[in-house]
């Protein structure tokens, strides 16, 4: 019998790695972020929070590595089904970029929302005019196959991706260890 490894269990590493617990995104309009995620995502909102600032000092810098004037306007903590929290930030900066990032780019990144029909996934973004990438793609070869992934955006741009892998995927045939699984969290 297969067992996955819990980080808990381990010697060596973080001490007391318990999971992952959120995701922090900057985004450049809260109430458009929230009303994405709630309304055509299906998440919901658990808390918000804010502004922060240090207009004396350097408690931003100190804390998070932004500019010493930078502010946080709110901070708004989502929960999306089985997986982990996502947490929204809208700051505003002197030094504030807009990062228009392609999954190419280092550094960049994106959110995968496991789905139990990626077909269906589409159909849905498609009648809500979100904007999506090739596919739904099913994944045949290699140790990823038995997935679908259609990769799609938020209005300003956050990269996401819809995947499915119902019957599992192919590498769980012989791993000693296997990926967390939102369809069975407790595993």
């Amino acid at each position: 019998m297969k067992y996955p490894v819990s980080a808990a269990t381990r010697a060596t590493g973080l001490p007391g790695l318990r999971g992952h617990d959120h995701t922090g995104l900057t985004v450049p309009d809260m109430k458009q972020a929230v009303d994405f995620f709630e309304n055509v995502l299906g998440c919901q909102v658990v808390m918000s929070f804010g502004p922060f600032s240090d207009d004396k000092g350097t408690f931003m810098t100190d804390l998070l590595g932004v500019d010493p004037k930078a502010e946080i306007k709110q901070i708004t903590q989502v929960r999306c089904g089985f997986g982990s929290n996502i947490e929204l930030f809208e700051y505003s900066a002197p030094d504030q970029r807009d990062l228009n990032q392609k999954n190419s780019d280092i550094g960049a990144f994106h959110i995968s929302l496991y789905v139990d029909d990626v077909d269906a996934a589409k159909a849905y973004l498609d009648s809500k005019k979100i904007e999506t990438r090739l596919g739904p793609l099913a994944i045949t070869d290699g140790p990823a196959a038995g997935q679908s992934i259609l990769y799609f955006q938020a209005p300003w741009g956050l990269q996401f991706e819809a995947i499915s892998y119902p019957k599992g995927m192919a590498y769980e045939k012989d791993a000693e260890t296997l990926l967390w699984n939102p369809k069975d969290p407790g595993k």
